[in-house]
């Protein structure tokens, strides 16, 4: 049964890298779609169409509070399996990621900060380049096909698992303003209504997610972001460990995982890209680039995630708290660290809550976005591809002992 299991677990994880790394492509195109529309004939009606108002949001506000609150769904799903019955279960399994992913948000924040430090208007981005993009990194990586081991594709989940577990918290925590603590209880009782009906047993996802949308109108106009209440539902979605049958069908979580998978790898983030990702670059200067917002989003991304996430995950294992990925070498891991600077869903979605006001920040922020991750893909891809694997056992060389 043990094996069965083991297998089913394999084949799960398989079928997760497989559609994340797909959407990345997805996601590259849609990104790539965006710049080319903004800066054409066709960028007034692209500008035009996402400011339409539509029931009083936007159709730009109902992509980025209601279709990522769905995003953030997913995620929280996500982080709730790993978490109970997955690859973050236990300490020997998340020390690696874990310990790589707070070096990856702490470096970059630092350097972000450094460059904007006497500027309180643009301090607010720190956390922009924290946060890594798992569907654009492993997109990455799938096109460099069985160059990479699984295990540094493991590690790469794992850790922008993580890093989107701290994204949430930061949102939550620091881009939260004008509170109503009304509608602030009225969210508390429609999630407390949701845990009774896990209590409950209640397995049917229906009730779930008509409660979920309650709950989002709630959170939406309590101050706190909308998106805050995809991961809220997400906690109170019922795992069922069931070993007798089929893992998609062993309880709601994983069901509701399943469905949601493809819509949100191959339409939603997508959308979100295509979205968010168009700016223009009429007018744009070397002095624009330089300016602290997109300097500090770019090399907190190009440079201090590499440095964080590798440093961080080279100190582990040099103290024998973590191992080298299996059948990975040094020069893997650095390439796959350089890899996690792709921060483009989560940073933009981070910038446009540092920023709401100011279109000029956001403009430069896309710019520090696009800039870094591009930069990331690139250096990461060339030294992953030139790379050999690591047949040795998973400890640090004798070089460094």
């Amino acid at each position: 049964m043990h094996d069965g299991l083991a297998t089913r677990s394999r084949s799960a994880l398989r079928a997760f890298l497989g559609s994340e790394a797909a959407g990345g492509v997805v996601l590259m195109v849609a990104a790539a779609l965006a710049l080319v529309v903004a800066n054409s004939p066709l960028a007034v009606g692209y500008f035009g169409v996402l400011e339409t108002d539509v029931l009083g949001l936007s159709i730009l506000h109902w992509i980025n509070d209601a279709l990522m609150a769905v995003f953030f769904l997913l995620v929280g799903l996500e982080i709730k399996r790993e978490m109970l019955d997955g690859q973050l279960s236990t300490w020997s399994r998340r020390a690696l990621p874990g310990i790589a992913a707070l070096g990856g948000m702490i470096v970059p924040a630092l350097i972000y900060i450094a460059l904007n430090a006497g500027t309180p208007e643009t301090l607010r981005g720190w956390a922009i380049p924290a946060a890594t993009d798992i569907a654009f990194a492993l997109g990455v990586l799938s096109l460099l096909g069985p160059r990479v081991p699984v295990s540094l594709k493991l590690f790469l989940t794992t850790l922008a698992i993580l890093d989107d577990l701290g994204a949430v918290m930061i949102i939550a925590a620091f881009y939260t303003a004008n509170l109503s603590l009304g509608m602030l209880a009225a969210a508390a009782a429609a999630l407390a209504v949701l845990f009774s009906l896990n209590r409950a047993g209640v397995e049917r996802i229906p009730p779930y997610l008509v409660l979920g949308a309650v709950l989002w109108w709630f959170v939406l106009k309590s101050g706190v972001h909308a998106t805050i209440a995809g991961v809220a539902l997400a906690m109170a979605i019922p795992l069922r460990k069931s070993p007798g049958r089929p893992e998609p069908l062993a309880s709601p979580l994983h069901r509701l995982e399943h469905a949601l998978q493809p819509w949100v790898a191959f339409c939603i983030v997508p959308i979100f890209g295509f979205a968010n990702a168009g700016v223009s670059f009429a007018g744009l200067s070397l002095e624009a680039l330089l300016a602290p917002v997109p300097l500090g989003v770019a090399l907190g991304l190009f440079l201090g995630k590499q440095w964080g996430v590798f440093l961080f995950a080279w100190a582990a294992i040099r103290a024998q708290r973590a191992d080298l990925p299996a059948n990975a070498s040094w020069i893997q891991l650095y390439g796959t660290s350089v890899l996690c600077g792709i921060g483009f869903t989560m940073s933009l979605f981070i910038g446009l809550l540092a920023f709401p006001s100011s279109s000029e920040l956001m403009d430069a922020t896309k710019i520090g976005v696009l800039v870094g991750s591009l930069a990331s893909a690139v250096v990461g891809a060339m030294i992953l591809r030139f790379s050999r694997s690591e047949r040795r056992p998973r400890s640090a060389p004798t070089a460094c002992a």
